[in-house]
């Protein structure tokens, strides 16, 4: 019942079908199109009054020095939750991995001339690449300089919602649903509060080892908004639904974050943008409890998330981003 029809039109989750038809459709026009257009966008954005807002934004995502280089070799190879491609952009296609970095990566490469070479890591990526990659994810550490950040995979990642429940009006709980995964932290969560008063929790999907109970039917997301309180507890790498979490007017709760993408992770300040717990997650209670009983202070880090979120809406400037971030990469790789 989890996996029906009526779940998959109620989850409030973006349509794949609509987004595979509308992307193979594109694949249509002529590369020159996006190249004009591309060159149209970036030639007027020196003009913007954001434009030092879009650089900060640039070299946020994109730290690699110039002078970087690329291994010879070509490589792609196939791991469990990612995939390392080294080689020229053209080579990536549909079939290579899942077909959404497909279609992030060819909407940025495409609106270049020449074919270029490329680092690309698809997937969850925790790890620092050995050579300058474009990633989704990367680790928050100073040695990360070689994974340079685009906004991949995001019809699953970048989804805001227009929750019209007040904070007041929602359940004094905290909610959560998901697969471990080999996550540390979800296992550990799930063996600290499944079952508890403060906090309804289950597993979803296939039993991966654990215990029978733990496993519960979905909910929609939709059904995450009636809770005053939504858990955004890391898997592989970042906590996907921590985006439309922090548009709604429930707060995210989640351990100092350990992994970063386009959202930029690493900028989100603890108990301004959401609520921080301790990494043993003892807390959660106490924590939870504070935020009940201070309804003004919650609704602070709301219109604080709120406003983090705003930045990510002017879909225009996202695309002038995104493009800089790579014209930037293949300078600093001697290729333009």
């Amino acid at each position: 019942m989890a996996d029906s029809l009526i779940y998959k039109v109620s989850s409030g989750k973006p349509s794949k079908p609509w987004y595979f038809v509308k992307s193979y459709l594109f694949l249509l026009i002529p590369k020159y199109f996006f190249i004009v257009r591309a060159k149209r966008l970036l030639s007027k954005c020196v003009k913007r009054e954001d434009y030092k807002y879009i650089v900060e934004r640039v070299n946020y995502y994109n730290k690699l020095p110039q002078n970087s280089t690329l291994p010879d070799n070509n490589i792609g190879e196939h791991k469990h939750t990612h995939y390392i491609f080294l080689d020229n952009a053209s080579k990536f296609r549909p079939g290579t991995f899942h077909k959404t970095y497909f279609f992030d990566i060819h909407d940025i490469m495409r609106c270049f001339e020449s074919d270029f070479r490329i680092g690309y890591i698809p997937g969850d990526v925790y790890f620092t690449p050995q050579f300058p990659a474009l990633v989704k994810s990367r680790r928050l550490e100073e040695e990360n300089t070689n994974s340079v950040l685009l906004k991949l995979n995001k019809l699953r990642h970048f989804m805001f919602v227009n929750d019209k429940l007040s904070f007041s009006e929602k359940k004094s709980q905290a909610i959560f649903r998901g697969k471990i995964r080999y996550s540390r932290i979800r296992e550990q969560f799930m063996r600290l509060y499944f079952g508890s008063e403060i906090c309804d929790c289950g597993l979803v999907g296939k039993n991966e080892g654990y215990p029978e109970e733990w496993f519960t039917p979905k909910k929609t997301i939709r059904e995450h908004l009636n809770y005053k309180f939504i858990m955004t507890l890391e898997g592989n790498d970042v906590a996907t639904n921590l985006k439309w979490v922090m548009s709604s007017n429930s707060i995210a709760v989640m351990t100092r974050p350990t992994c970063e993408t386009w959202f930029m992770e690493g900028k989100l300040i603890p108990n301004f943008h959401y609520i921080e717990i301790s990494d043993d997650m003892s807390n959660l209670k106490e924590r939870l409890d504070y935020y009940i009983n201070h309804p003004d202070e919650a609704q602070k880090i709301i219109d604080n998330a709120h406003e983090y979120v705003r930045q990510f809406l002017d879909f225009k400037r996202e695309k002038i981003i995104s493009l800089l971030v790579a014209d930037k990469y293949l300078k600093a790789t001697g290729q333009k």
